[in-house]
């Protein structure tokens, strides 16, 4: 699939407001893409069986940095935890809690990796836990639609417009919350494909996918690997051909190996956290497209409809699915002062084999959409592994973003220091290495991605994200 296929495949082809967006080249160096986590220190305790750090990692998947991490303590990686998977090219400061003694922690040395001990506590983290997350981007090269270069005095006048044009049609600090492309895997949508046989309890098709799926822009071996895979499906030609950084794909392989024919086995070597994203995946690209179909029909995405579910909305701007309401003809009033106070959000599906699901118009949105994914006869119950099965939750359909600024930045010479920008731009891309730099700043609670919240400004193709 080409940029545009993915974008259509996940979901994310559909805008709010008209624009052309000013386009360049987003993560250009790692250092263009910042995030640290806001949440509060677990309570220290001398006595405190986990050490608490303070972890900032440059160009590293949070997945693989606590392997690593796991790997130089010699303990299990069931052993650390952490609120968010974060961004690999990238800058992440975020909290760890690690079961390990800290003076071994402190001790730890891996490349790109600072650790800075807090101290020692009894309490955990869980994914979700932090209150926010503080982004400095930066974007590079931008772009006419045409692709000739963009001055930094058009790029903020774009910006400005499209923001006033958001505010008008959403609310103050409002957009469509999108779930972002590496939710999915922006230029190998993988993810949703293995969900998808996940929940059907066709483990060797959601290997093979796993394995064999073939991406946008990968490398040759990598490609080769792939190719390879999907030919032969030969685990020992595989293990010969395969890279040696696709290390998920190898533990499937040599699980495959030792034993072969057991697909649930090799697909359980990937992170628990990871399998379950899988199923994660493909709620989410429901819930694209549901949102989508809903902006495309003209119907508000902030002030609900009789029959929309509503959520309360927590300090931390994530929504409590305990509290949730069906919209009716006499709430409708109240109900929509309190959206628009902020107090109440609208949600979509992320559909499971449970849930509060919405009445009428909403409802016949979403059965249409759920229907043309094939996805309506899914129970969602993983009976090969019970944890992966899902009751299906909420998801607001607007996101919120605070502290938001825009700057132009000064242009640096990249030189051949980065193959991509010295390529230059391909046919498929909208960037130009003349064409300005802007920095954006801003902050968003969790579960809210800054990719999709920068596509309504930059409009550029998926694979830029």
């Amino acid at each position: 699939m080409d940029s545009e296929q993915i974008a259509e495949t996940l979901g994310l082809n559909s805008w709010v407001c008209p624009g052309d967006g000013i386009g360049g080249l987003l993560k250009v160096r790692v250092e263009d893409f910042r995030v640290e986590e806001q949440s509060d220190v677990p309570a220290l305790d001398q006595k405190g069986r986990f050490t608490i750090a303070r972890i900032t990692l440059t160009d590293w998947e949070t997945n693989r940095f606590v392997n690593r991490l796991a790997r130089a303590l010699k303990i299990s990686r069931n052993r650390i935890w952490f609120t968010g998977t974060k961004d690999k090219r990238a800058v992440t400061t975020q909290l760890f809690v690690i079961d390990a003694h800290q003076n071994k922690v402190a001790e730890v040395e891996i490349k790109d990796v600072e650790i800075e001990v807090l101290g020692r506590s009894h309490q955990k983290v869980k994914l979700g836990g932090h209150s926010s997350n503080r982004f400095t981007i930066t974007i590079r090269g931008c772009a006419e639609k045409d692709g000739s270069p963009m001055d930094a005095d058009r790029a903020l006048a774009e910006i400005d417009r499209i923001r006033s044009q958001l505010q008008e049609i959403l609310g103050e600090g409002k957009f469509p919350n999108w779930v972002g492309p590496q939710r999915f895997g922006s230029n190998r949508p993988v993810t949703p494909v293995v969900g998808r046989h996940v929940v059907n309890g066709d483990f060797e098709s959601a290997v093979n996918a796993y394995l064999g799926m073939a991406g946008l822009n990968e490398m040759e071996k990598v490609a080769n690997f792939r190719t390879l895979w999907r030919e032969t499906g030969d685990v020992e030609e595989a293990i010969e051909a395969i890279p040696q950084h696709l290390g998920y794909e190898m533990s499937m392989l040599n699980s495959l190996k030792s034993r072969p024919d057991d697909w649930v086995s090799a697909f359980k070597k990937l992170p628990k956290n990871l399998q379950l994203m899988t199923v994660h995946s493909l709620q989410s690209m429901a819930f694209n497209h549901a949102l989508g179909a809903r902006i495309r029909k003209g119907v508000s995405i902030t002030e609900p409809l009789e029959g929309d579910v509503v959520g309360l909305i927590g300090e931390s701007g994530k929504i409590n699915t305990g509290k949730l309401s069906i919209v009716t003809p006499e709430t409708k009033p109240r109900i929509t002062r309190n959206c628009l106070l902020g107090r109440l959000a609208v949600t979509g599906t992320l559909p499971g084999s449970e849930g509060t699901l919405p009445l009428g118009v909403v409802a016949e949105i979403e059965s249409e959409v759920f229907e043309r994914l094939e996805l309506s006869e899914i129970n969602w119950r993983v009976e090969a592994i019970p944890r992966l099965s899902t009751k299906g939750t909420r998801r607001t359909l607007a996101g919120s973003f605070s502290d938001f600024k825009v700057e132009e930045v000064s242009t640096i010479d990249l030189g051949e220091s980065n193959q991509r920008w010295a390529a230059g731009p391909s046919e498929d891309e909208r960037w130009h290495p003349e064409g300005c730099c802007i920095r954006f700043r801003f902050s968003l609670p969790p579960g809210t991605y800054a990719t999709t919240l920068l596509r309504e400004f930059t409009r550029a193709p998926l694979h830029q994200s």
